[in-house]
């Protein structure tokens, strides 16, 4: 079946999967991931035995794997942290699909999750196929607009190649860039994740991989979200453990 949807919008199981008598469940869920993470444990074991301790649906259990993390990720993480007001001049690449659709779900009244380590992140998922939808434009602007008040130097924009339409995304950010007049350049590749690891460029992400990878960072998904969108649906998951 072809995928008609518009919005990158709220799962119809979310008002109760996220309401406020669940949260605490997903708080100590995420606490004992967390330690279970930081004391060695396998992430695939640890979720399955933290999942069915607390009885977490599959997307509850998603939500929790997105969240956690252990203590030292937490430390690396927040000592490569780049603040907006340390980007003037400096070189940008973007993690892609990972910043714009946590974004486009953002604008689109989806969930997102503040993690242990201050990230804001969707429950989204590609699926290999990219679809464009209302909120495209607008969050690929509003990114720009806020990349520019940051004072931003160059932009590069990393997508990976293997999903379906990521050629017409790339014509896209191309076309807006220019029309916005922005200093990006758009490219694919098989493994934007390598890149996003070893470039000297501040990394713009919010995957763990590229995060415990990469050298500096901008939290900039979150930072768009708290500074452009504050009725955002947001459920804060930064306090456990």
């Amino acid at each position: 079946m072809p995928d008609k949807r518009t919005h990158r919008g709220p799962h119809p199981a979310d008002e109760k999967l996220f309401a406020a008598g669940a949260i605490s469940n997903l708080l100590r869920a995420i606490a004992d991931f967390s330690l279970l993470l930081t004391k060695g444990y396998a992430e695939k074991s640890a979720l399955k035995l933290v999942g069915d301790r607390f009885s977490l649906t599959q997307r509850q259990r998603l939500a929790v794997m997105r969240s956690a993390c252990s203590d030292e990720q937490l430390a690396s993480r927040n000592q490569r942290c780049i603040a907006p007001k340390n980007l003037e001049g400096k070189s940008i690449a973007i993690d892609g699909y990972n910043v714009l659709i946590t974004i486009e779900a953002a604008m689109s009244g989806g969930v997102i999750l503040k993690g242990r380590d201050g990230c804001f992140r969707d429950l989204a998922s590609v699926h290999g196929t990219y679809r464009k939808v209302t909120e495209t434009i607008p969050a690929v602007e509003m990114i720009g607009q806020f990349l520019r008040e940051a004072g931003a130097g160059k932009t590069l924009w990393l997508l990976d190649s293997p999903v379906s339409n990521s050629g017409r995304l790339k014509t896209l950010i191309g076309e807006l860039a220019r029309k916005n007049n922005l200093d990006w350049d758009v490219e694919l590749l098989l493994s934007p994740d390598s890149e996003l690891k070893k470039t000297d460029a501040v990394v713009a992400s919010s995957d763990s991989v590229v995060l415990d990878g990469c050298g500096k960072w901008v939290n900039l998904a979150m930072e768009i979200i708290k500074s452009k969108l504050p009725s955002a649906k947001v459920i804060d998951l930064s306090g456990a453990g």
